[in-house]
């Protein structure tokens, strides 16, 4: 392969790895190359990014690589935060609402421990959206703030109260608890796009 091929490639496994990230010795052995070969692309491709009108570039944090936007555009990406949205939850967000929605309160360190995946955007982007709030802090070490539903996320799925949520199925696993409320939250997402002819 080239080496614009294994650039385009390794910018691919950025982009896919998501807000996980991954790692250069991952790197190395999707792409089969020593680590003095990977550093290389990855150097090659950072270059592109910094010498480019280009608004990612790759950002390292505990040994984990990630895409992540450009700090000098900040300013712009608050816009859009502050901006309301119509567009629809990413998985992700869905997920995460799902488990805040059926164990609330609950802590962002147990909603990972259900997900099995750091949940910090997840989180962001529901308190943004005014889905979920802070519910006080749970005792013990550290009093980690307590997540749950607000009144505008029973206005967004048009639920008088959470006892409308569908009852979960007897004896599931733990893990499935996200992936029927997700199937939930979808049908009223959908449901509400069709009503904004979207």
């Amino acid at each position: 392969m080239e080496l614009s091929e294994y650039k385009a490639v390794m910018e691919g496994l950025l982009f896919a790895s998501g807000d996980e990230g991954i790692s250069q010795k991952q790197l190395e052995q999707i792409l089969e190359l020593d680590a003095e070969a990977v550093q290389h692309v990855l150097e090659e491709l950072k270059y592109d990014y910094e010498h480019a009108e280009r608004g990612i570039t790759i950002m390292e944090s505990n040994e984990v690589l990630h895409l992540t936007t450009k700090p000098e555009h900040t300013a712009y990406y608050q816009k859009l935060m502050d901006t309301p949205q119509a567009s629809r939850l990413s998985q992700a967000a869905l997920e995460t609402l799902a488990i805040i929605a059926y164990q609330q309160p609950i802590t962002r360190a147990e909603i990972e421990e259900v997900r099995g995946v750091k949940s910090d955007r997840p989180v962001q982007t529901l308190m943004s959206r005014g889905l979920i709030s802070e519910k006080g802090r749970k005792e013990g070490v550290g009093r980690p703030i307590l997540y749950g539903t607000s009144t505008e996320f029973l206005t967004y799925f048009g639920l008088r109260s959470l006892d409308e949520l569908p009852p979960l199925p007897e004896n599931v696993e733990q893990a499935d608890v996200e992936g029927e409320a997700d199937l939930f939250f979808k049908k009223f997402q959908d449901q509400l796009e069709e009503e904004n002819g979207q």
